[in-house]
């Protein structure tokens, strides 16, 4: 697994700098680098996931552009973006499909933009048509807040979402904010700057969110699960009695 043009992302990275009318001493100062940016704009340095955080913050830099994934250069912080910050692909330069399990959706929001973090998690290439053209990642549930549609441990594939413009009311999304990622029902608000999550389960309460927490957005629409309970030899011969029973009732008013 791989990211996508490094001799770009470096000649990005310097073009950014030439645009701050930045030295390689202050740009470094800035992001947060020892010395110099001289050894990342050679390709000696990886872009890491702090520098790629700082360059966001700073100077509103798109992450997928800086790794030639997107054509849109600068992101604006609070319009509603959520596109995913890192794309991954494997040797062939194809997209991956990241799967990202329990465990690891608990460190995820504070490594969404850590290209290093997302190689240690498996990933695979679904070769469907259903997922060609489009950004997919896989998350596991945790908990039961969405019972009975989404066991423990079920896997939901989510398609990425590039602004919240495109977030349609009621349907199922993997949310990820800055201290959790959570999978629930989304309702938009008259107050755009808010939306409400649902959980499937009555028992949680809905709550609001902040629109600027949103990080990435992904539109669920398929599910791996290991719940497939087919019904058991007593359930069949039950309802086969209480289908003779009620046909039998039925021959009795005709009589």
């Amino acid at each position: 697994m791989g990211i996508n043009d490094v001799t770009g992302d470096v000649r990005r990275f310097k073009q950014i700098r030439e645009e701050q009318s930045l030295t390689q001493t202050e740009f470094a100062q800035a992001l947060g680098i020892k010395n110099s940016t001289a050894d990342i704009e050679r390709g000696r340095t990886k872009l890491s996931g702090q520098v790629v955080t700082e360059l966001l913050r700073l100077y509103n830099v798109n992450p997928l552009w800086l790794f030639g994934y997107s054509n849109q250069k600068l992101l604006h912080a609070g319009k509603g973006d959520v596109s995913p910050k890192v794309v991954t692909v494997d040797v062939d330069e194809n997209e991956n499909l990241v799967m990202v399990n329990q465990k690891a959706a608990a460190g995820y929001p504070h490594n969404v933009q850590d290209v290093e973090w997302y190689q240690q998690l498996p990933a695979f290439d679904l070769p469907l048509p259903q997922y060609r053209n489009a950004t997919y990642r896989g998350f596991q549930i945790e908990g039961d807040s969405m019972l009975p549609n989404f066991m423990p441990e079920d896997w939901v594939l989510g398609k990425a979402i590039s602004n919240m413009d495109e977030a349609t009311t009621n349907r199922v999304y993997v949310v990820v904010m800055p201290d959790a990622v959570v999978i629930k029902k989304l309702q938009k608000l008259p107050d755009p700057s808010k939306v409400l999550l649902i959980s499937l389960n009555q028992e949680y309460v809905p709550f609001e969110v902040q629109v600027s927490d949103i990080q990435e957005l992904w539109q669920v629409n398929s599910k791996l699960t290991f719940h497939l309970d087919s019904p058991s030899e007593s359930n069949l011969l039950r309802e086969l009695q209480q289908g003779m029973e009620e046909l039998k009732n039925q021959m009795r008013n005709f009589k």
